[in-house]
C-alpha cells in the first residue's frame, strides 16, 4: 500500500520541564449518510516513535472514536493496523505528529486525511447489493438506540427498532400487558407495556411512549429481506451491561441451530438482549443466553435469529392496535455510585440486619454496610455463638440470586427482603414424632405458607415507588416455584416526616388481602452527612 505521511506541526510555548506529562489524543472519524460524521470505535492504530527504536505501541479507539495515551515528548507516527470499511469504502491513515512536553496534542483522523480506495468486495451473495462497511461504526451509529431493560426477575439489553417506542428484547418471562421499565440514561427510567413476550425463544417486544425516545434513531429490523448468517462469519453486538455506558463486542458465529445460532460472544450481566450485526451491518438478530445458564449471567451466548424478531413482532400487532404505551413519567434510579467504602459508611450504621416478622413472612431491612458486615464474616469464619437462626439471616445477605450481581459493588440503596416463613403440616409432624418413638430423630418437614407476589411501600401517608421490585425465585420441584421479594429504594425516599414506614405485602394464596407491617422509618434512612 502506498504510504501518505502528512505532517501535522504544533505551536506550543517554549519547552516546560521534561517531567511534566504529554498525551495525545486520536479522535477518527468518517462521513456516512448526508455527509455526517460518525466516530469510528474500535479502530487500531500502531503508535511508534520516529525513528523507531521498539515495536509499535497498539491502542484502540473508543465508542465515540477516540483515544488518549501518554507519551514521551518527541515525534511519532501513528497509523491504522487494517482499514476501516464504510459503505464500499476502505480508509487507512499514516501520519506523524510531534507531541509536546506538558501538552495535550489532538490528532483528528478524517476521510479529508486517510488513503481511500475501494473495499474488497467480502459479502455473501445474500449481501451483495449492501455496501461493505466495518462493525467499527455500528456503535457510533446505534449506541443511542440501546438501552436497559428491568423486569422483576431478568435485567437485559433492548434496543429501539420502530420510532412509534417499540423496543426488542430477550424473553422476559412476563405476561402481554405487563409492565416492565426501561432506563433509556443513568438517570432517566420510563414504564414499557410487554406487547409479546416468548421466553422459550427468549425475545419480546415491549413498547414505551414515543416522546420517551425523541432523537434517538430506530435500528431497522429489515423484516421483508431477513439478513442471514452463516458459520464463522463475523459479528458485532451491542450491549449495555449493568453499571456500565453501551458498548460493542465482536466475535463470529459458531454453530446454528433452526431458532438461534452459537457464537463465541461474551457478555456482562444483564448484557444479553442486545441487536446483532452482520459485516454489512445488516441485522442478523439479537442475543440470548443458553437455556442452561441463569438468565441474567454471561455464559454461552446465542443469536436469536432475526427472522424470529419478525415473528414476535407480528405477534406483538393486535396488542400494538388495541393499547396505548404508559406515560413517559419519570421513575425513580439508584443514586450516583461513588466510593463503595464511603457509602457503607454513609448509608447506614448497622451491622445486623434488623429481621421483622409479619402474619406470612420474615422481612429483613438490608444495607450496604450490612451486607460489607457479611461478607467479611464469611471471609473470616464469622463470630461464634450465632444461634441459627442468625446464621440463616446472615447467609440470605451475600447470596441473592439472580440479582447477586447488582449489590457486588454495594449500590447506595436500601434494600427490603420479604421471605415466606415455613410451616410444618399436621400429618407432617405426627409421622415426625411418630419416627421419634423409634429411635429416628427426623427434621422438620417443612412446607413455605405462601410465595411473595408484591408489594406496596407507604411513607406515613404516600407511597413509596421502589427503584427495583425485584423478585427471587426459588425451584422447589419441577412445578413448584417459591418467590421472595427484594424491593430496592433510595435511602434519600424516608425522611423524618415519615414518622412509620408501612408494608403491605401480597402472597399468592392471598393475592387481594394485604399483610401488613408497620416499621420506623428510621430503620430505612441514611445515617450521617451525604
Amino acid at each position: 500500500m502506498r504510504r501518505v505521511l502528512v505532517l501535522a506541526t504544533v505551536l506550543a510555548l517554549p519547552a516546560v520541564l521534561s517531567g511534566q506529562a504529554s498525551t495525545l489524543r486520536v479522535t477518527v472519524t468518517l462521513p456516512e449518510q448526508a455527509q455526517q460524521e460518525v466516530p469510528v470505535s474500535r479502530h487500531v492504530l500502531l503508535i511508534s516513535a520516529n525513528p523507531a527504536t521498539t515495536i509499535p505501541k497498539r491502542v484502540l479507539t473508543g465508542p465515540d472514536g477516540a483515544v488518549s495515551i501518554p507519551l514521551v515528548p518527541g515525534s511519532y507516527t501513528v497509523e491504522s493496523d487494517r482499514p476501516a470499511i464504510l459503505a464500499g469504502k476502505s480508509y487507512a491513515w499514516t501520519q506523524m505528529i510531534d507531541v509536546v512536553a506538558g501538552r495535550t496534542v489532538t490528532l483528528t483522523l478524517t476521510a479529508d486525511n486517510a488513503e481511500v480506495t475501494e473495499a474488497p468486495d467480502a459479502v455473501s451473495p445474500a449481501d451483495a447489493g449492501t455496501p461493505r462497511s466495518d462493525p467499527s461504526f455500528l456503535p457510533g451509529k446505534w449506541l443511542g438506540s440501546v438501552m436497559a431493560i428491568w423486569s422483576p426477575t431478568i435485567r437485559a439489553t433492548g434496543f429501539l427498532f420502530d420510532a412509534r417506542g417499540l423496543i426488542a428484547t430477550r424473553g422476559l418471562g412476563v405476561a402481554k400487558g405487563t409492565t416492565v421499565t426501561v432506563q433509556l440514561s443513568g438517570d432517566r427510567k420510563v414504564s414499557a407495556r410487554v406487547l409479546s413476550s416468548d421466553p422459550a425463544r427468549d425475545v419480546a417486544i415491549v413498547w414505551v411512549h414515543p416522546s420517551a425516545i425523541t432523537g434517538r434513531a430506530a435500528i431497522p429490523l429489515g423484516c421483508q429481506s431477513p439478513a442471514v448468517l452463516n458459520g464463522k462469519d463475523e459479528i458485532t453486538a451491542l450491549t449495555a451491561p449493568l453499571w456500565r455506558p453501551a458498548d460493542s463486542t465482536s466475535g463470529e458465529v459458531t454453530g446454528s441451530s433452526p431458532f438461534a445460532l452459537e457464537t463465541d460472544l461474551r457478555l456482562g450481566f444483564g448484557g444479553a438482549g442486545g441487536p446483532v450485526f452482520n459485516d454489512a451491518g445488516a441485522v442478523v438478530g439479537l442475543t440470548a443466553v443458553a437455556p442452561e445458564t441463569d438468565r441474567n449471567r454471561s455464559g454461552d451466548v446465542m443469536i436469536v435469529r432475526a427472522g424470529i424478531l419478525c415473528e414476535a413482532l407480528a405477534a406483538a400487532q393486535p396488542a400494538l392496535s388495541s393499547g396505548t404505551p404508559p406515560e413517559p413519567l419519570a421513575l425513580p434510579v439508584e443514586p450516583p455510585h461513588r466510593d463503595p467504602a464511603g457509602e457503607v459508611a454513609k448509608v447506614a450504621s448497622l451491622t445486623t440486619p434488623p429481621v421483622l416478622s409479619s402474619d406470612d413472612f420474615d422481612i429483613a431491612i438490608i444495607t450496604p454496610r450490612i451486607i460489607q458486615q457479611a461478607r467479611d464474616n464469611d471471609r473470616t469464619g464469622g463470630r461464634t455463638g450465632r444461634s441459627p437462626e442468625a446464621e440463616a439471616r446472615i447467609g440470605r445477605l451475600t447470596e441473592f440470586g439472580d440479582w447477586t450481581d447488582y449489590f457486588a459493588d454495594l449500590p447506595p440503596v436500601v434494600a427490603v427482603r420479604v421471605t415466606p416463613k415455613l410451616v410444618e403440616g399436621f400429618w407432617k409432624r405426627v409421622a415426625r414424632e411418630a419416627a421419634r418413638t423409634q429411635g429416628a430423630d427426623l427434621p422438620p418437614f417443612k412446607n413455605f405458607k405462601s410465595s411473595f407476589v408484591r408489594m406496596r411501600v407507604s411513607c406515613g401517608t404516600t407511597d413509596v415507588v421502589a427503584i427495583q421490585p425485584f423478585v427471587i425465585e426459588h425451584r422447589t420441584s419441577d412445578t413448584k416455584l417459591i418467590r421472595e421479594g427484594l424491593y430496592v429504594f433510595d435511602p434519600a425516599s424516608f425522611g423524618p416526616s415519615c414518622g412509620r414506614v408501612t408494608l403491605s405485602i401480597y402472597s399468592e394464596s392471598a393475592p387481594e388481602k394485604a399483610d401488613t407491617i408497620t416499621i420506623n422509618a428510621s430503620l430505612l434512612m441514611p445515617e450521617g452527612p451525604r
